[in-house]
């Protein structure tokens, strides 16, 4: 059965798209549910005239797809959560508790069904998670699960090389100091 798409649907198409179904499927969940309707000549007709409206929402869902891609891939979202000895949680971080973390450290609504854990999060530390925006439009997400209080580490590892550094000046000076006496 021909319909035509009202808003998008995963694995079949985007607004305005005319894609083939099965019967039952378009019967019983999209025209119900105001996803989809008919393709009759009629429908279609409109949807002709409907397509320069279209164009641009989907203009304007690609470019804030795109700014919240470029803000998500810079984001560290730290998820509180019971640690165990070496590491381990007490359970694992779901979805909905990274939206949470992301929704109140930020103040971004990202919907819980758009990310993808590929394996359930059960060791503290960084991980990468997949959320997907719009379409191909995917998002790659530095989330970083500890103990309540603790601090997400700094990507500073400078200041510990320079730290280094300075030890060992201090170390070599003390050296020549006490070969001179």
């Amino acid at each position: 059965m021909k319909v035509i798409l009202l808003s998008e649907l995963k694995g079949k198409g985007g607004e305005g798209d005319v894609v083939e179904v099965a019967r039952g499927f378009a019967n019983n969940y999209l025209l119900p549910q105001g996803i989809a309707i008919k393709a009759t000549p009629g429908n279609l007709k409109q949807l002709e005239m409907r397509r320069k409206n279209i164009a641009k929402r989907e203009e304007v869902r690609l470019a804030d797809a795109a700014a919240l891609k470029a803000q998500l891939d810079t984001m560290k979202v730290k998820v509180d959560a019971k640690v165990g000895e070496e590491g381990v949680l007490f359970g694992s971080v779901t979805p909905a508790m990274i939206a949470d973390a992301v929704k109140a450290q930020f103040d971004i609504e990202l919907d819980r069904k758009r990310i993808d854990l590929r394996n359930p999060i059960k060791v503290a530390g960084e991980h990468q998670v997949a959320v997907s925006l719009y379409r191909e439009i995917k998002a790659t997400l530095t989330v970083f699960v500890g103990a309540e209080g603790e601090a997400i580490p700094t990507d500073e590892p400078e200041a510990e090389v320079e730290e280094v550094v300075e030890e060992t000046v201090e170390a070599a000076e003390e050296a020549e100091e006490a070969t001179e006496e």
